[in-house]
């Protein structure tokens, strides 16, 4: 609780010592994340694929089948959401907002074992449906794009119904909950959850609705003891003591990262923290 209050009292306290931790650019990557191809998914490859109902439209995911996945084989699925579009800071960290700049399913699987489904937030544009590089865009369009590609990639490509997991980076993590337990329909989808640098309710001034605890809390009832890995730079400590005055029982596992880079390259990187995260996703989907 001391960690909070100063936080609250001194709101820079615990960014200075975030920034004073050792920069993940000095960590090299043992994983390269294979570049986006066009044409039909094979194993091995990184495709752009756009769901039936949304040709036409610069709507778009990206979809990877492992190097040993095969047809008729079913195989989990990681879903991941990225972060905001328009981010850089002073350590050269840069985030797109884009599909093709996400990470964490690529480095918990390590190309093997995994479908990996890289989903858009959709916005309605004079244009047409785009993926939308800020925030959610029409919330119930990117509801009903992950629904249809969820269900395609079970039924189309061999991933396991019983074993989605979701997850995300920054506006990513964030959207793990106001996105994957915005109802039932939705939250009936996730098997798990892995929150990467913020977390739906620990902060209320985001500019969009829904961002209040109130509001948070009826999304996070959805939940119901599910597992969720929930890690941040430098500390977890305001996304534990939210969780924990809420009054919810939850399978939560929170693990700060010894960085202070604002980014999901970690999983990229040999470190303890990434095999943490992947023991801890076999075990749950092995349950």
């Amino acid at each position: 609780m001391r960690v909070f209050f100063l936080s609250v009292l001194f709101p820079g306290l615990l960014a200075a010592q975030t920034n004073a931790l050792p920069d993940l650019n000095t960590v090299p990557a043992d994983l390269t994340i294979p570049a986006v191809s066009e044409g039909p998914a094979e194993a091995g490859k990184r495709v752009r694929q756009t769901l039936a109902g949304w040709e036409g439209t610069a709507v778009h995911h990206l979809l990877y089948l492992p190097t040993d996945w095969k047809p008729g084989v079913t195989l989990p699925v990681f879903v991941e959401y990225a972060g905001n579009g328009g981010y850089k800071n002073a350590f050269g960290d840069v985030s797109e907002g884009t599909v093709e700049g996400s990470r964490l399913g690529y480095g918990v699987s390590g190309g093997r074992g995994m479908l990996w489904l890289c989903l858009p937030f959709v916005e309605q544009t004079e244009a047409g449906p785009r993926n939308a590089t800020k925030w959610w865009g029409d919330v119930a369009e990117t509801k009903r794009y992950c629904l249809a590609a969820v269900r395609e990639v079970c039924a189309r490509y061999g991933g396991d119904a019983r074993r989605v997991v979701l997850g995300g980076f920054s506006r990513g993590s964030i959207a793990c909950n106001y996105i994957g337990l915005h109802d039932d329909e939705i939250a009936s989808l996730w098997r798990a959850f892995v929150c990467h640098s913020h977390y739906d309710g620990v902060r209320e001034k985001w500019p969009y609705g829904g961002a209040d605890r109130a509001a948070a809390l009826i999304r996070l009832a959805r939940l119901k003891g599910r597992p969720q890995f929930i890690s941040h730079e430098g500390t977890t400590q305001e996304t534990e003591t939210y969780l924990r005055g809420t009054g919810l029982v939850g399978d939560w596992t929170f693990v700060p990262l010894p960085f202070r880079n604002h980014s999901d390259a970690w999983v990229l990187c040999d470190l303890p923290e990434r095999k943490r995260l992947r023991d801890w996703l076999t075990n749950h989907l092995s349950e």
